[in-house]
């Protein structure tokens, strides 16, 4: 039987390539598999990093330290990753901070405990099922996380740059049924909800204002608490099959 070795410079490079694709600058130390985990050890290249405070490039190291974020699990076993984080001292002497610690763009931010993939892995099954099946979805994946963790994950999502809707839908939505209400507004074309109000009173234009449009379109809105006929000019109302009313511009 014929062994192929490698040399070690090509094994370290080919594991920064496997465990870290998308990422520069990243060292792998050495990687340490049982049977409930892999521990990734690992280190920065970068020979400073840039001030937060006052954005100082920097080389000067004050201290080291461990940081252990939480990774994508691998062939059904957690992951860890064991990273030797650098703390660097300020050269400017009026800036508030005096020290810092560095970052791994693409793989760490400030205090937190789960690596980006990590978290944007999470944030997709959040937007897929929610906070309760998703926190149940991230179990069979190996991750222990709450449903409130889940949903913080989808919060901090930025919000998605939409355009202003032609077709808008109208309906309510009970938070406790039979004591709070409150309206619900839709995209009709792209069936998507646009905004949640929280009482049942007819807004004049919600969207104009939020989405910067102004005046350019306009949305009949009305409700069956509102039983009033509507003005003059108004665009052609249908009702839904939900009970609401939709518009166009």
């Amino acid at each position: 039987m014929w062994l192929t070795v490698w040399p070690v410079a090509e094994v370290v490079l080919r594991l920064e390539e496997l465990l870290f694709p998308s990422i520069a600058d990243v060292a792998v130390l050495s990687v340490d598999v049982n049977d409930e985990a892999v521990r990734i050890e690992a280190r920065s290249t970068v020979a400073g990093f840039d001030c937060p405070g006052c954005g100082s490039w920097s080389r000067r190291v004050h201290s080291s330290y461990l940081r252990f974020p939480a990774d994508v699990p691998s062939g059904g076993r957690r992951v860890v990753l064991c990273l030797r984080v650098r703390r660097f001292l300020c050269p400017v002497i009026s800036c508030g901070r005096r020290t810092f610690a560095e970052q791994m763009p693409g793989l760490t931010r400030r205090y937190g405990r789960r690596t980006e993939r990590l978290r944007s892995t999470l944030a997709a099954v959040g937007l897929a099922l929610a906070g309760r099946a998703g926190a149940r979805m991230a179990r069979v994946f190996g991750l222990s996380v709450s449903r409130s963790t889940v949903l913080r994950l989808v919060e901090s999502l930025p919000d998605p740059e939409v355009s202003a809707p032609r077709v808008v839908g109208v309906d309510e939505y009970a938070t406790r049924k039979g004591r709070h209400y409150g309206t619900v507004l839709v995209d009709v074309e792209s069936r998507r909800p646009v905004d949640l109000l929280p009482d049942r009173k007819p807004p004049a234009c919600p969207l104009g204002s939020r989405s910067g449009q102004g005046s350019k379109w306009s949305a009949a809105i009305g409700h069956r608490s509102s039983p009033k006929a509507p003005p003059p000019g108004r665009p052609r109302q249908c009702r839904l099959r939900t009970g609401g009313i939709s518009g166009t511009t």
